[in-house]
């Protein structure tokens, strides 16, 4: 590859970088006014209560829109959602060849055939230790240890110098599935020169390193054989080797499993071909249910995350129709607490408890660890790699500025901070954020994807905290009221302290604006309806202390 006249390598996150999840990285290499680009991951994020009603939270991605024709690629590290769960939404908007390991895109068909109205996107297959051309970039797929099959680190090569981007990683000497971190070839590239090193800093605050996932197979085989009842296990769908470690641990306590969700029978379909579930027992179904006794059955469900449709929140409202816990069976959750989960997780919990469940989590055993590197692994690839420039990502503030001092204190030259939206030149000159680019969320709210304001979701907010008011007011040909208001309130108190009804009250607000208006003014419809909102709206806050959202309607 030779050097393009002056050619400039710049990184842009659009996402991911001063949160957790929606991961989304573009490199662009070139003339700064005709730079030729590639995307790594396409992730999501989860709503919270502050999006009532919306299904996934999409990075924006205005920014490379404009430049379609300068787009060479995207390239998925892993298949966890918030690496690649936007590429249904997303590829229409961008229409460029997509590069995914076998699990991916086994992983992205079958959420194809399970979602209406998916695209078929075309994939090409990259494997461990591969390397493919996607424009100016030369990328070799680094294999390393994480909660998933098959995740990569990227070596991107460019005539100006070598980036490892690492995705998500860890370094585990007995991973259930595989596979483990190449040192070797991290070290290869370290001696030939990095010039950049694109770092996970999900749990740069936490010292020393991360247990292995042998060691919670070791741990859930001994919960399980000391258990008395059937013992429920829920766990992330995508953590495949806590799948098969907890298979290896009913097997050998002599236990049966079953699979409760849809998202995970899912993911193990797709690991089944690929051959990860190779020389495990064959899962029961739910209609064996009942012919299991109780001390025999380890039950694999979705829902560690409280998400209220799953199998563990049906199990906790006894919902399920072939399917119940009884007092004395234990309920083990295999996974992390992911911030704002806490509530709706306590609420299982509580149900679960009142039914009679044991329940193990993380601070009572070891039954979960995180597939992402602590400080030690983190000093420990530093040392492989030995880059000029370290640029910590996929973290809040916190994780990304404990990675960043990390870094300067074991050596790395240049540290550069950046988040979401900035454009960090890495070639030539010293690491400098040199632009800010457009980036910012979108909203997928059922069918449709856009804005806060375009999906109506400010407006949503507002009528969860307050109700919503209608007020249809009719004038005759002489511009007096004909007949009371029709008033209806929706998600309002019903009455004040003195028991009056608050529809009353503001129906009486109402009259009293239109009378109010001189006859010949309210010839002004929209003074008319402005002024019976702001009475309406008014009225109840001073009945009730809250403002509804109010709509109006005046005809003649």
């Amino acid at each position: 590859m030779a050097k393009a006249d002056n050619a400039e390598l710049v990184f842009v996150p659009l996402g991911g970088v001063g949160e957790i999840g929606m991961n989304f990285a573009l490199y662009g290499y070139g003339p700064a006014n005709n730079r030729e680009w590639i995307v790594i991951d396409v992730g999501v994020t989860f709503p919270d209560p502050a999006h009532p009603g919306v299904d996934l939270i999409l990075p924006d991605t205005r920014f490379i829109e404009d430049k379609l024709a300068n787009l060479r690629g995207i390239v998925i590290t892993h298949a966890h959602e918030d690496h690649y769960g936007a590429l249904h939404d997303i590829w229409p908007k961008l229409k460029v060849p997509v590069w995914m390991t076998p699990f991916g895109a086994g992983l992205l068909e079958a959420k194809r055939q399970g979602e209406a109205d998916a695209p078929k996107i075309p994939v090409t297959i990259y494997r461990a230790g591969e390397k493919f051309t996607v424009g100016p970039f030369e990328i070799e797929a680094i294999p390393v240890a994480h909660s998933i099959p098959e995740p990569m680190s990227l070596a991107i090569t460019t005539p100006v110098g070598t980036v490892i981007h690492t995705g998500d990683w860890k370094i585990d000497p007995a991973p259930s599935i595989g596979p483990k971190t190449d040192e070797a070839r991290f070290r290869a590239y370290g001696d030939k020169g990095v010039l950049a090193l694109v770092c996970d800093s999900t749990n740069a605050l936490r010292d020393g390193d991360s247990p292995s996932e042998q060691e919670v197979g070791a741990s859930l085989k001994k919960l399980i054989e000391e258990a008395k009842g059937r013992v429920a296990i829920s766990t992330f769908s995508s953590n495949v080797g806590r799948v098969v470690a907890i298979a290896r641990a009913a097997r050998d306590a002599g236990r049966q499993v079953l699979v409760l969700g849809r998202s995970l029978k899912r993911v193990i379909d797709v690991s089944s071909e690929l051959g990860y579930m190779d020389g495990l027992p064959e899962f029961i179904g739910e209609e064996d249910y009942g012919f299991i006794p109780r001390e025999n059955l380890v039950i694999i469900c979705t829902g560690s995350q409280g998400e209220p449709l799953a199998a563990l929140a049906k199990l906790s409202r006894d919902e399920m129709k072939s399917v119940a816990l009884t007092a004395g069976d234990t309920v083990i959750f295999s996974s992390r607490t992911i911030p704002g989960n806490e509530k709706a997780i306590l609420e299982i919990k509580n149900r679960l408890i009142d039914l009679g469940m044991k329940i193990i989590e993380d601070g009572d055993a070891l039954v979960h660890v995180s597939g992402h590197p602590r400080r030690s692994e983190l000093k420990r690839m530093y040392e492989w790699v030995r880059p000029e420039i370290g640029v910590p990502v996929h973290g809040e503030a916190a994780h990304l500025v404990a990675q960043g001092s990390l870094m300067s204190m074991s050596g790395i030259r240049q540290v550069a901070q950046v988040r979401d939206g900035d454009m960090l030149r890495l070639y030539p000159g010293a690491a400098e954020v040199v632009d800010q680019v457009p980036y910012g969320r979108v909203y997928k709210d059922g069918k449709l994807v856009g804005s806060d304001e375009a999906m109506g979701i400010r407006e949503r907010r507002k009528l969860s905290f307050a109700g919503h008011v209608a007020v249809n007011v009719v004038l005759d040909d002489k511009y007096e009221l004909a007949g009371d208001p029709d008033l209806v309130a929706i998600g309002v108190a019903e009455a004040d302290a003195a028991g009056e009804l608050l529809e009353d009250i503001m129906l009486d607000a109402a009259v009293g604006a239109v009378d109010s208006i001189p006859r010949q003014r309210r010839k002004d419809l929209d003074l008319v309806q402005e002024s019976v909102r702001r009475a309406v709206r008014a009225a109840a806050n001073e009945t009730w202390g809250k403002k509804p959202l109010v709509t109006v309607f005046v005809t003649r």
